[in-house]
C-alpha cells in the first residue's frame, strides 16, 4: 500500500491545530492529504488548497458534498481517512457522517458534546470496523509511553500516589484586561459543551492518568471556578480522583494561571520509585527513589522500552516536540488502517474519546452537587 489517502474537516489557514495535523501526517510519512473542508465558508477553503497545493476539485462545500464527491471516484483514489479539526459541536455529526460512509477518522477531543453521543459514536465504529483514533496528543510522546511500559514492568511497584497539573493562561487576558470576549468559542456552552477548563485541558491530564497507569478512575469530586460572572463555564478547578485500588490522584488544572504557557507535569509515585515529566521539557523523564540519586531518560536511547524507541523520531540528543508527538499517533493510526500489529497504547480510541466525556459530565455534576463525590 503507498501513502494513505487523508482528507480535513476544518484546520483552515490559521487554525493551529490544522497545520499541526498536517505537519504530523508529514513528519510520520505515511499519510498524503489530498483535500477536504477546511472552513465553513468554501473560498476560505479554497485559500488553503491553494496554500498547500491541493486539487481544488477534491476541496469541498461541506461534509456531505465530502462524501459524494470521493465515493464517485475509484476506490483505490478515494480519501480513506478523514481528520475532524472543528469546534466540539460539530464532532458528533461529522464522525457519524463518515464512519457511516466508509472513511475511518481522525477527530479532536472532545470526541462529542455528551456521553451518549460519545457511546453512540462508540456502537457505530464497532459496527462499521472503521479505525477511529482521538488526538490525546501527549500520548505520542516517547517518554509518556516509557512512563506506560516502567508502570507495567512494575519499576515503581504499587502506585501509591498520582499528581497531575495542567496550567495555562490564555483566558486570563480577557477577563483582567478588560470585557470578556464571550465570542470565542471555547467559552460558549453552546459549541464547546458543558465545561471549558475541564473539558478542554482537564481531560487531558484524566487521559494522562489513565493511559499511563492502566488504572480506571471509579470516582471524582471536583471543585471549579467560573471566575468571572460574566463567563458561563469553569476556568479553574481541582478534581480529587478515586480508585478501585487503595489509592488516590488530584488533577489540578486552570486556564487563568498567569503566566504559565502550557504548563503539563505527571507524576506518579509507587513503592518502589517515583516518575516524574513535563510536557515543556519532554525529553527528560525522571525516575526518582527515597536514598538514590536521581536517573533520567531520554528518547532515542537504547536502555528505553521497545514502545519508547518505536516513538522517536530523531536521533538521541536532537529535541523533539509536539508534532513529533502527534506524528506517531498518526503512524499508529495507519500501521491500524494498513493491518499492521500495534503496540497497546500507540493511539487513542473511542473508549478513551467515552472516557474523556464521562469525566468532563463527572466533574461538573460533582461541583453542581456542592463538591460531592460522584462515580465515573
Amino acid at each position: 500500500m503507498g501513502k494513505i489517502k487523508l482528507g480535513m474537516i476544518g484546520g483552515g489557514i490559521g487554525s493551529f491545530f490544522g497545520d499541526a495535523h498536517r505537519r504530523a501526517a508529514r513528519i510520520c510519512n505515511d499519510f498524503s492529504v489530498v483535500g477536504g473542508v477546511f472552513s465553513s465558508q468554501y473560498k476560505k477553503t479554497l485559500e488553503l488548497a491553494e496554500l498547500e497545493d491541493l486539487d481544488k476539485n477534491r476541496c469541498y462545500s461541506d461534509v456531505h458534498s465530502l462524501v459524494t464527491g470521493e465515493n464517485s471516484l475509484a476506490e483505490e483514489d478515494r480519501m480513506q481517512v478523514v481528520s475532524i479539526v472543528t469546534p466540539n459541536s460539530f464532532h458528533y455529526q461529522q464522525a457519524k457522517i463518515l464512519l457511516e460512509n466508509n472513511f475511518h477518522v481522525v477527530c479532536d477531543k472532545p470526541v462529542t458534546l455528551s456521553s451518549a453521543e460519545a457511546e453512540e459514536l462508540g456502537r457505530i465504529v464497532a459496527r462499521t470496523g472503521k479505525v477511529f483514533c482521538i488526538t490525546h496528543t501527549y500520548t505520542g510522546y516517547p517518554m509518556v509511553r516509557q512512563i506506560k511500559e516502567f508502570i507495567k514492568q512494575g519499576v515503581v511497584g504499587n502506585i501509591q500516589r498520582i499528581d497531575v497539573q495542567y496550567y495555562q493562561s490564555w483566558v486570563n487576558p480577557l477577563i483582567n484586561g478588560g470585557k470578556p470576549e464571550l465570542s470565542l468559542w471555547k467559552l460558549d456552552p453552546d459549541i464547546t459543551g458543558i465545561s471549558s477548563c475541564m473539558g478542554d485541558i482537564g481531560v487531558h491530564a484524566f487521559n494522562l492518568v489513565e493511559y499511563t497507569t492502566g488504572i480506571k478512575v471509579t470516582r471524582v469530586l471536583a471543585d471549579l471556578n467560573n471566575y468571572s460572572p460574566d463567563i458561563k463555564l469553569d476556568l479553574d478547578g481541582t478534581v480529587l480522583l478515586g480508585f478501585n485500588e487503595n489509592l488516590r490522584g488530584v488533577i489540578r488544572a486552570s486556564q487563568i494561571a498567569n503566566g504559565e504557557e502550557n504548563g503539563i507535569t505527571l507524576a506518579i509515585y509507587g513503592s518502589k520509585a517515583g516518575l516524574k515529566w513535563e510536557q515543556e521539557n519532554p525529553n527528560r523523564l525522571s525516575k526518582i527513589e527515597f536514598g538514590k540519586p536521581e536517573i533520567v531518560y531520554k528518547p532515542g536511547n537504547m536502555y528505553n522500552t521497545a514502545f519508547a524507541e518505536a516513538s522517536h523520531t530523531m536521533p538521541f540528543g536532537h529535541p523533539e516536540g509536539i508534532y513529533e508527538a502527534l506524528a506517531n499517533i498518526y503512524k499508529g493510526v495507519a500501521k491500524s488502517i494498513r493491518g499492521v500489529k500495534t503496540y497497546d497504547g500507540e493511539y487513542p480510541g473511542i473508549e478513551d474519546g467515552i472516557r474523556g466525556m464521562k469525566f468532563i459530565e463527572c466533574t461538573v455534576k460533582s461541583n453542581q452537587l456542592g463538591n460531592k463525590w460522584v462515580d465515573l
